[in-house]
């Protein structure tokens, strides 16, 4: 899966970036995607995409590594 979070599912928005004149071109916001190891089940390490969100709550919960 391209730009998407592997533990959420959330991807990129779309919407209008505006000018001064307010004219609308449509954009994309893509996702701040960081790698974070993680450990599984087993015992292994694990790297995934997730996006800063997403590491920070696994930071705090003390998740990740």
């Amino acid at each position: 899966m391209a730009r998407r979070d592997a533990i959420t599912g959330k991807g990129p928005m779309t919407g209008n970036k505006r000018s001064h004149a307010l004219n609308a071109t449509k954009r994309t916001f893509r996702l701040n995607l960081q790698k974070i190891k993680l450990m599984n089940e087993k015992g292994q390490i694990i790297t995934v995409k997730v996006s800063a969100k997403t590491a920070r709550t696994l930071r705090k919960q003390g998740q990740s590594n």
